[in-house]
Order: structure tokens, then C-alpha cells, then sequence
């Protein structure tokens, strides 16, 4: 069981990392990323602290955590340089804050971060079918999630990966203690939003396959 969308103070949550981790262990996760809000002003600060974190973690623990980044409100212009940026400091993870309705932000956000390294477009709102199709392209999720707000487009988001063959993933996007809810729960977030338990396995699938081959490089 995993969550690849996690947040703590090194933006803006209220944990941690070793909380973090800690509670999704309690919660019987098995695998975690911190994802932390970044763009050129802490890129390279939040880097160094949560990819140390993860070098730190004991080996032994029964949650493993993976380090992350998401690139967060950025000139549209900028995601393929901080990708490129975040992979040279040993990210493994990259999400980009996606086009939701429920915050300003920039137009072409979703078609640009697509074009560059990124693993997961988190939140995607409205997405077109350019962009759904460019993200099974690029072999990039798009995130259905259990965010208050942000969820609000799950359903649109669900229609367009089944009409185009896009990958989903299933994330909490925690900031809170109380965010980080149970993988039955976030599952069933999934269902309630439309996806099938056949479409939860093939999501889980993916991500087994996908988790496979990054932490491997």
C-alpha cells in the first residue's frame, strides 16, 4: 500500500517527515513519498533535507520513503527545468501541481508540465483530451485524490483517463494528521468517485510496476 503525495513543514504541513512516515505506518502503508511544495526559491533546500531524510530512514522499517518534490504555481515555462533540476539532486519522485479548480493557476500549467520529467500530474481539474492524451503519452498519472477541493474534479478526471487510456493513481495529498487516512479509505474515495475495483487493482498494478522501475534508478 502506498501514498506518493505527502506534505510536511518543509512547506506547507504540519508534520515532520519522521511523523509522517510513522503515521502512514500506523495507517498500514508500506510506502511513502515526501512531496513537498517547490519552485526556484527551495528547490535545492528541500532536495537536500528530504532525499539526507531518506538516506537516513532505517532499512529495516516496514515503511520505506521515497523522496519527492511538487512543483507548485510555476511560470508553466519553468517545469522542465526544475524537473530536470530535481532529478540531477536525487528526487525520485516528481509531481506537478496541476490545473484545480479550487486555486489560480497559471493557464497551460497541465500541458507544460506534461511535456516535461514529471511522474504524477496532481489534481488535475478540467483536463482536456490533449493533455489526457499527452499524459498517457508520457506515461505520466494523472491523480485522483482525496483532497477536500481539490477532489471535486475526480469524476471528469476518471472519464478522461478511461476515454484515452491515460494511468491513474490513487494519492491523499496529507498536509494534516487527519488527511492521512487508511488505504481502505482512500480506496474507497476511489469508488465513490466512479472507479471500479477492476480499475483499483490495474491502478495499483501500475503503480507496483511504475515504483519498480524508479527506485531502480
Amino acid at each position: 500500500m502506498y501514498n506518493l503525495h505527502a506534505h510536511t513543514f518543509l512547506s506547507d504541513g504540519n508534520l515532520l517527515p519522521s511523523e509522517v512516515a510513522v503515521r502512514y505506518q500506523d495507517k498500514g502503508y508500506s510506502l511513502i513519498a515526501i512531496t513537498d511544495h517547490a519552485d526556484y526559491s527551495n528547490i535545492k533546500q528541500i532536495a537536500k533535507s528530504i532525499v539526507e531524510f531518506c538516506k537516513r530512514w532505517p532499512k529495516d522499517s516496514s515503511i520505506k520513503v521515497l523522496p519527492g518534490v511538487e512543483l507548485t504555481h510555476l511560470p508553466p515555462e519553468q517545469f522542465k527545468p526544475l524537473a530536470a533540476l530535481a532529478r540531477k539532486e536525487g528526487i525520485k519522485i516528481i509531481i506537478a501541481h496541476g490545473e484545480t479548480p479550487v486555486e489560480p493557476v497559471a493557464k497551460d500549467t497541465n500541458h507544460l508540465a506534461l511535456m516535461a520529467d514529471i511522474d504524477i500530474l496532481a489534481h488535475p481539474g478540467l483536463i482536456s483530451d490533449a493533455d489526457t492524451q499527452l499524459a498517457k503519452k508520457h506515461n505520466i498519472f494523472l491523480e485522483i485524490t482525496s483532497r477536500k477541493g481539490h477532489r471535486q474534479t475526480n469524476a471528469h478526471v476518471i472519464k478522461q483517463a478511461r476515454k484515452f487510456g491515460a494511468k491513474l493513481i490513487l494519492n491523499n495529498d496529507s498536509h494534516t494528521p487527519e488527511d492521512i487516512i487508511s488505504p481502505a479509505e482512500l480506496i474507497q474515495v476511489g469508488l465513490d468517485f466512479g472507479l471500479t475495483a477492476a480499475e483499483i487493482d490495474k491502478i495499483y498494478e501500475d503503480v507496483k510496476v511504475f515504483l519498480i522501475k524508479r527506485e531502480g534508478k
